[in-house]
Parts: structure tokens; C-alpha cells; sequence
């Protein structure tokens, strides 16, 4: 059984920093793409920033030189690093990744439980 477990979350002023984590755990066969993802209540679930399996990155336009993805892949575990945090930035972060079960079965997407992030002004 595949898991997703996420970390680090926590409250923070304005202009702080806070490291989530996320490791995958159980038996698969490899892991492909792995992202971070947020949401606020009453809004559609964005994408933060995702790491390819080779290290190539992408992020939101809001976060871009502020929040800095990486991943371990000896320890099956992504990072997001957020700087200069703001009260926007609050939400419920979520981790997923694209998983390969096994050699002979097709990747599927797996997700976090969520971590929450509170910023104060």
C-alpha cells in the first residue's frame, strides 16, 4: 500500500520560512513526477510547484523565487522550501506524486493528507 505522508506544516509570521516534507512509503517500483499543491476553503486546489524524475522544476508564478522544490529520491521524499511567507500563502498544502506500483502496472497519482500552512499578517 502506497503512502503519502506530508510534514513541517505549522503557524508563521509574515516574512517567515517553513520546510514541508513529504515521503513516500511502501512497496512500489518507482516514483515519476512528485508536486506540491494547495488550497484555500471555498477554492480550487492549485499546483505550487512540481519536480520531474530527473530534477527539471516548474512553479506557480506566485511563489516563483520564493518557494523552491526538491526531492531525495534515495529517501522517496520532496521537499518544498517557502521563504518570505505571506498571508496568502495560507492553506492546506498537499503532496502528490505519480507512482509505479510495479514494473508490469501503470502509474497511478497518489496524494497527501494534507499539511496546513497559517501565515499572520
Amino acid at each position: 500500500q502506497v503512502q503519502l505522508v506530508e510534514s513541517g506544516g505549522g503557524l508563521v509570521q509574515a516574512g517567515g520560512s517553513l520546510r514541508l516534507s513529504c515521503a513516500a512509503s511502501g512497496r512500489f517500483f518507482s516514483i515519476n513526477h512528485m508536486a506540491w499543491w494547495r488550497q484555500v476553503p471555498g477554492n480550487q486546489r492549485e499546483l505550487v510547484a512540481g519536480i520531474g524524475e530527473g530534477g527539471t522544476t516548474n512553479s506557480a508564478d506566485s511563489v516563483a523565487g520564493r518557494f523552491f522544490i526538491s526531492r531525495d529520491n534515495a529517501k522517496n521524499t520532496v521537499y518544498l522550501q517557502m521563504n518570505s511567507l505571506k498571508p496568502e500563502d495560507t492553506g492546506v498544502y498537499y503532496c502528490n506524486a505519480v507512482i509505479q506500483p510495479t514494473k508490469w502496472e501503470v502509474a497511478a497519482t497518489y496524494w497527501g493528507q494534507g499539511t496546513q500552512v497559517t501565515v499572520s499578517s
